[in-house]
Formats: C-alpha cells, sequence, structure tokens
C-alpha cells in the first residue's frame, strides 16, 4: 500500500524551495519557522533521502531534492487546476492566456468574444508576454507564442506558419510615383519590426539582395508596424495572420502579391500538467477552426492571402 505524503508537507518543502528560506516559506504559509522545518523533515524520512542542506543560515536543495521540487510544483499546479475547471459541456473557471500583443491587437481581441458566448462560464484573463517567445509565467495556462518552436520541456504544437508581403495604405500607394517592381522599394520609406532583417531577407528573395536599405522607420512591436502602415507613413511587411482582415476591409493593399515564408511561426505552447485540460483543448479547437474560417473569408474577398 502506498503512503502518500502529506499536502502540507509537499507545500511547505515547494515553498522553501521557491523562496530559499525557511523564514519567508513560514511566513508566506503563516506557519513557525519550525512546523516548516518538521514538515520537511517528516518528508525526507517518508522519501528516504535528503531534499535539503545547511549552510551556515541558509538552505539549499540536493540534486534529488531539486529535481523532486520541479516534481512537486508540477503535481501542486495539476491540483490547483482541478479545482478551476470541470468537464463536459459546461466548461467553468479560469484560463489565462498569454498572446503577442500584434496577434491579439489586431485579430484575437476582434473575436474572442464569441469563445465566451460558447463557454460563458469560463472566466478568459488574456495578458502580453516580455518577448513574443516568452512562456516564463508560471500562472499562465495556455501560451500563443511567435518562435522558432524550441521552448524545452513545453508542449508545443505549431499554430500557423506566415508569409511575408509588402503591405502599405491605398492612399500611400495612390500618390507613390516610381513603385514599378519590388527592387524599387528600398526607394520609400520602409516599416520596420525589431530591425531590417525580414525587409533584407524578403528583397534577397526577389532579387534585390544588395539593396542599400537607408532611414526607413524601426518599431518595436507588430501592430505598431501594421498601425503605421494603416496610415500612409510607408510600406510595411505584412502577414497572412495580422493583415488578412486589414486587407479584406481596404485599409492596407499589396503592391505587389509575391510572399516568402516566414523564418518563424505562432505556436501553442503549453506546461504538460495543463495540455490536456478542456479549457485548454477547448480553447485551442476554437482558435484553430476560427482561424480557418477566415482564411477561407480573405481568399473569397480577394485579400490575396496565401496561407
Amino acid at each position: 500500500m502506498h503512503h502518500y505524503p502529506s499536502i502540507t508537507a509537499l507545500r511547505a518543502f515547494e515553498a522553501v524551495a521557491r523562496l530559499g528560506s525557511v523564514t519567508s516559506a513560514a511566513r508566506e504559509m503563516n506557519l513557525t519557522r519550525s512546523a516548516i522545518s518538521r514538515q520537511i523533515a517528516g518528508l525526507e524520512e517518508s522519501l528516504g533521502f535528503p531534499l535539503t542542506y545547511r549552510s551556515g543560515r541558509n538552505i539549499g536543495l540536493t540534486i534529488q531534492g531539486q529535481r523532486y521540487a520541479g516534481e512537486v510544483r508540477r503535481s501542486l499546479q495539476i491540483l490547483l487546476a482541478a479545482a478551476r475547471w470541470e468537464t463536459g459541456p459546461d466548461i467553468t473557471g479560469r484560463l489565462i492566456i498569454s498572446c503577442i500583443p500584434g496577434l491579439a491587437t489586431y485579430w484575437l481581441c476582434h473575436h474572442i468574444g464569441e469563445f465566451q458566448r460558447l463557454f460563458p462560464k469560463l472566466e478568459l484573463d488574456l495578458r502580453s508576454p516580455r518577448t513574443p517567445d516568452d512562456t516564463s509565467n508560471e500562472d499562465v495556462d495556455l501560451f500563443i507564442s511567435y518562435g522558432d518552436g524550441h521552448w524545452p520541456n513545453m508542449n508545443v504544437r505549431r499554430f500557423m506558419s506566415l508569409q511575408l508581403f509588402p503591405i502599405c495604405s491605398p492612399q500611400f500607394l495612390n500618390r507613390t510615383e516610381g513603385l514599378k517592381s519590388p527592387t524599387d522599394l528600398p526607394n520609400f520609406t520602409l516599416l520596420h519590426l525589431a530591425n531590417q532583417t525580414n525587409w533584407r531577407v524578403w528583397l534577397a528573395a526577389v532579387g534585390a539582395q544588395n539593396a542599400q536599405l537607408q532611414g526607413g522607420i524601426t518599431f518595436s512591436d507588430a501592430h505598431f508596424v501594421q498601425s503605421a502602415a494603416i496610415a500612409g507613413q510607408g510600406i510595411a511587411l505584412g502577414d497572412n495572420m495580422l493583415s488578412g482582415d486589414a486587407l479584406a476591409r481596404g485599409l492596407v493593399v499589396m503592391p505587389f502579391d509575391i510572399s516568402i515564408d516566414a523564418p518563424k511561426a505562432y505556436y501553442f505552447v503549453t506546461s504538460p500538467e495543463k495540455t490536456d485540460r478542456p479549457d485548454v483543448q477547448a480553447f485551442v479547437r476554437w482558435l484553430e477552426d476560427k482561424f480557418a474560417a477566415e482564411k477561407r473569408n480573405w481568399r473569397r474577398k480577394g485579400a490575396g492571402i496565401i496561407g
């Protein structure tokens, strides 16, 4: 018969491992320092190996303790998540989603109410990451991230590959003279995301690998780039995720119907213990189905999107 460790002992050990201090763990759990120490000692006795060691006034984790702390943290997260949702058609609880600002601004925020109507008992919490590939926030249940697909120790599922193509406002194109071929683009104001890399890659693909990119405007976020393009400030590289709706509505146009594959893509990223949660799976399925329908709509409207 298995003898499971007590939840209090596991919580005490996890708090000490995370905070690096018995005093801090005791304060967080509203227990005494001696109570925390007894819980950890009992846990070590039941496991049969040491989890911690003393170094002066400090406490550290043994190698086994470090490994066990990770497993305990994941187990406690599973227990916490179990209280936040239920199976069946009426999913309840709270779903925390991290989505990069460009995708959230130009697409997800225009459609997320539909998901809420499908699952009215589920509370949604939408957040922005520090960087497009950041998955460090342990509170987040589902990351919609942009990167190369490499997130160690996480479950990764490709959501959407991107194609890059020039976009600008109709007004900008109408007042532009001399834009006869893609190789003419460096003669105009180009709008960059973070750096000139994407424009250099695109121009090289159309035979302008030696183009001199001088001037231009660089932005830190994709939605800034597209906003500037819509406002007629220059020519940007759009993509089939962020720019499809703007193309369908005529806010931007493609001066050249030439697309290249982007070096990175959008991915669903989850920790292993959260991947199969009903609310996470429901949102992933809805988002995939919704975007597939949007792509068909853009094609019917002649937006020139390749995906």
